[in-house]
């Protein structure tokens, strides 16, 4: 388990050191440590204690949990699909890397623009301008590509700040696959055939369906082996069940696609794919060779597979939860069981938005506050004053606790403190 820990700086007499979010102007300027290594805060700090109070459980790797069982089965996967002539993997497994990364990792090794949106502080729990929590296990492609490894699979914790719902958390689970071949791979019976058009323009034009500096047919065999394989690892988890590719856009992938199957008569994503941009492979010294990546995540595998309702389950520690998953056959078709049905209760809060207002702020403050009883949040009304324009918003809270009945006086005095804090940090009018 990680150690967390501020230090307090320039101001000694000040007691109560609270962490804002990115709207709020702390009070007390403190230094963040973790595991004995600090992180000077700046105006891009916005994480909270309730965020890092995650880091370091690892609940992917505990054994009998249920996102470890499937990560051990998508890993099992491929240590069958991909030997050696010897028997042995060729796919090395990365569990245990630490989540906080730099921007450089998370953004630019990946070919992110500047500009874009997924840099936001209203989407990412940044620790400093120069670090943060990754967004994506994506962010370890080009370091592990540096280290001489041409196939790989990454899992662990990543963290975005986002909705409140039964579906949504603020950190989940990925695995994040790479393949990389050399011409010999690709096409081991024609010497004639090439990876790369001549002058192997990485930064030319894009040649429809494919990136410029890339023959058509190199990108053709990527493909197959690519979808044949995830295509394979959808059956592997999910059965005999209808699949379908759709094509989409990543930043590090081109041309890229998901895959979505037919689940509870509806059409799911389970999957993001595609052939790897070859900058990202140039900028981490392989000219030689193309890749194809993918990423998934465990959590809406897991809730699929077990018919698991709410994403905040996988955070309990409650042996009625567990103990449905306490077996040594990883394949076993397990059908969750609600330990109980407690009630909710719902509280309504409105008020006049601030410049500068995010409503990924405003959420984190009722994380921080409400932890995990906090079942949803609901934008139910949007105002325009038409004289002032001036916005409010009317947010429905849910309330529900995974243990134990909520009693109304319970959630009011939650309620209380989440419209004060609001007031006094995110500079909002309740009205």
């Amino acid at each position: 388990m990680l150690e967390i820990r501020y230090i307090l700086k320039i101001y000694p007499k000040r007691n109560n050191i609270r962490l804002l979010s990115s709207v709020a102007k702390p009070n007390v300027k403190t230094d963040l440590v973790i595991n004995n290594v600090s992180f000077k805060n700046d105006d891009f700090t916005n994480i909270t204690p309730k965020i890092l109070s995650h880091i370091g459980k690892n609940i992917h790797t505990q054994k009998y949990h249920p996102l470890s069982m499937v990560r051990q089965r998508i890993v099992n996967y491929f240590y069958k699909r991909f030997v050696t002539n010897r028997g042995n993997p060729i796919f090395s497994m990365h569990e245990n890397i630490s989540p906080i990364v730099t921007t450089d990792q998370n953004f630019d090794s990946l070919l992110i623009p500047k500009d874009h949106p997924s840099r936001s502080k209203s989407d990412c729990y940044y620790l400093n301008k120069d670090y943060l929590l990754r967004a994506h296990t994506t962010a370890h492609q080009s370091e592990l590509i540096q280290s001489g490894l041409n196939a790989f699979l990454v899992i662990g914790d990543v963290y975005r700040r986002d909705e409140i719902d039964r579906t949504h958390y603020p950190v989940f689970h990925q695995v994040d696959g790479v393949l990389l071949k050399t011409r010999d791979k690709v096409f081991p019976q024609d010497e004639s055939l090439s990876l790369f058009e001549k002058g192997n323009n990485t930064n030319g034009i894009r040649s429809q369906p494919k990136q410029a500096c890339h023959t058509l047919e190199a990108v053709k065999v990527m493909e197959h082996d690519l979808k044949s394989t995830l295509e394979g690892l959808a059956k592997e988890l999910f059965g005999n069940v209808k699949q379908r590719w759709v094509e989409t856009y990543f930043p590090f992938t081109d041309p890229s696609w998901e895959l979505e199957v037919w689940h509870k008569e509806q059409w799911m994503e389970i999957l993001g794919c595609g052939i790897m941009k070859q900058n990202i492979l140039s900028n981490s010294g392989v000219n030689d060779r193309i890749g194809w990546a993918f990423g998934l995540g465990l959590e809406r595998i897991a809730m699929c597979l077990y018919n698991i309702p709410d994403i905040r389950l996988f955070w309990s520690e409650d042996s009625g939860f567990l103990n449905q998953f306490k077996t040594d056959d990883i394949y076993k078709q397990i059908e969750y069981k609600a330990i109980s049905q407690f009630p909710q209760c719902n509280n309504d809060i409105s008020f006049w938005l601030p410049d500068g207002y995010s409503s990924n702020d405003f959420y984190d403050l009722v994380r921080n506050i409400g932890g995990d009883m906090i079942e949803q949040v609901s934008l139910i009304d949007e105002f325009k004053h038409p004289k002032s324009g001036k916005i409010s918003h009317c947010y429905k809270i849910t309330y529900r606790h995974m243990a134990k009945t909520l009693s109304q006086d319970e959630v009011n005095i939650i309620h209380k403190e989440i419209e004060k804090s609001a007031s006094e940090q995110l500079n909002v009018k309740i009205r």
